[in-house]
């Protein structure tokens, strides 16, 4: 039996996952998706068509891997073609390919695979891993065959490794499109739903409402496969939900689209050095809708962590960027009042530095807790699940940053100013010049399943 023999029943996510070429490929999200049977689906694929090629499957420990993928892989890799030797964990196939399984209970268990190459390496719940041990596994993906080299992983949100996993896949990117860092690395997270499931669902038709009753948090997390809910959130409204792209319906991060002329401009600005600077742009539509529609931000790559850019240099960017995007027209400018303090320098302020570059602002007003709330009315949904304030997905840092702030332990009415709240603050000085009434949030409607629906596609794949 061949790869070309082979037929299996697949959704179209599981397919999509399979196909993919990324370097780094991230399935799920949600609960129910068949994750892990796509997973074990593309190993057998790969195994077969790839000829004496390594594979490695891990979990965080070996009950889970027992009572889960390696239960399913023995349910459903054909015998003819492979054997799995329990006392090695692996199935070894008549052509010579091997697919291993292993576990990472702790961070020194890495060392276990010290020398090892894979072609592939899966891990199955990656937000179950931390990013020190995923990184060394992907320093054990090589070999001089030519055979297609990736890390394929599938999970839930939630977890220790929740916000690295987030960070790397989820933030400021499109779900199913590939995004490629500065290294050159290839990276797409391809989500699933349990109503992608067509094969659980007809088998299970009760599995979604047990999901239903679940806790707030974690119904959103396994349901509906929300990376942005966690205990102590500030702004519990926020929705990035990729079906929401297009339609701009309950989702807050919608795809950029041409700012008519005629819409009012506004530019803020959060001051920093050995922190990050934050400028955004924002446009309010005829409505009162606010459009956060690009953004500056002076982080060196590593969280939290400024460029150290001078007044000067960043007034300098500011300009450069306004007369080739915005062709002269009007833009309004906010900043922290504390830029017009006296610095001891013979420049003057930074406000008076930024000025002597043409770049200028008015004092925004810097109360915390009437910022706050504004942030809280306009990611508010109303009944037709629209917001009064959106962001364009190319605001990456903003996108990344807000959905992660908390509540200040000492000061559980406020954000911690520990975090990396710059873009925040900036925003809130644009906020606070137009300030719109308290709106009561509608919440997100239960994602019903039809069959009809393109991405509910699935059937039968021959290989």
């Amino acid at each position: 039996m061949g790869v070309a023999d082979l037929t299996l029943n697949l959704t179209a996510t599981q397919k999509q996952f399979m196909d993919s070429d990324a370097d780094e490929v991230l399935f799920g999200g949600a609960a129910g998706g068949g994750k892990s049977y796509g997973q074990l689906a593309d190993a057998l694929v790969y195994a077969l068509k790839y000829a004496g090629s390594r594979q490695l499957i891990l979990r965080r420990t070996f009950p889970e891997l027992e009572h889960s993928i390696i239960f399913t892989s023995m349910q459903m890799f054909p015998k003819e073609v492979a054997k799995y030797r329990a006392t090695h964990h692996r199935w070894e196939f008549v052509n010579g390919s091997l697919i291993e399984f292993g576990y990472l209970a702790g961070e020194k268990d890495v060392l276990r695979y010290q020398g090892a190459e894979y072609d592939v390496v899966r891990f199955d719940e990656l937000t179950h891993f931390t990013e020190g041990q995923y990184t060394y596994l992907l320093s054990r993906i090589r070999g001089v065959n030519p055979y297609p080299k990736q890390m394929k992983s599938s999970t839930n949100p939630g977890g220790i490794g929740h916000h690295w996993v987030k960070r790397r896949f989820i933030d400021g990117g499109m779900p199913n499109q590939v995004q490629t860092d500065e290294s050159g690395m290839r990276r797409v997270f391809i989500p699933s739903f349990v109503q992608d499931n067509v094969f659980l669902m007809e088998a299970d038709k009760t599995y979604q409402k047990r999901l239903e009753l679940l806790p707030e948090e974690q119904r959103k997390a396994l349901l509906y496969g929300q990376w942005d809910i966690f205990d102590g959130q500030v702004f519990a409204e926020w929705q990035n939900n990729p079906r929401g792209y297009q339609t701009r319906r309950f989702s807050h991060v919608i795809a950029p689209f041409e700012i008519p002329k005629e819409w009012r401009r506004f530019r803020t600005f959060d001051f920093g050095y050995a922190k990050p600077f934050a400028v955004s742009w924002f446009a309010l539509d005829h409505d009162g809708r606010a459009y956060n529609y690009r953004e500056l931000y002076g982080c060196s790559g590593e969280p939290d962590v400024g460029v150290r850019w001078t007044a000067q240099k960043i007034a300098r960017a500011i300009r450069e960027i306004e007369e080739r995007e915005e062709k002269g027209r009007t833009i309004c400018g906010y900043a922290d009042p504390a830029i017009w303090n006296a610095t001891g320098s013979n420049e003057g302020s930074i406000a008076e530095m930024m000025e002597k570059e043409g770049v200028y602002f008015e004092k925004g007003k810097n109360h915390r807790l009437a910022g706050k709330m504004q942030v809280h009315y306009r990611l508010s949904f109303d009944e037709e699940g629209l917001p009064m304030l959106y962001f364009f997905d190319t605001c990456k840092h903003m996108i990344r940053t807000l959905p992660q702030l908390r509540y200040d332990p000492v000061n559980p009415e406020d954000v911690d100013t520990r975090q990396e709240d710059h873009l925040y603050d900036a925003m809130k000085y644009f906020l606070m010049s137009d300030p719109i009434a308290p709106r009561e949030s509608m919440v997100l409607p239960k994602r019903e399943y039809h069959p009809l629906e393109e991405d509910l596609e699935y059937g039968r794949f021959a290989f």
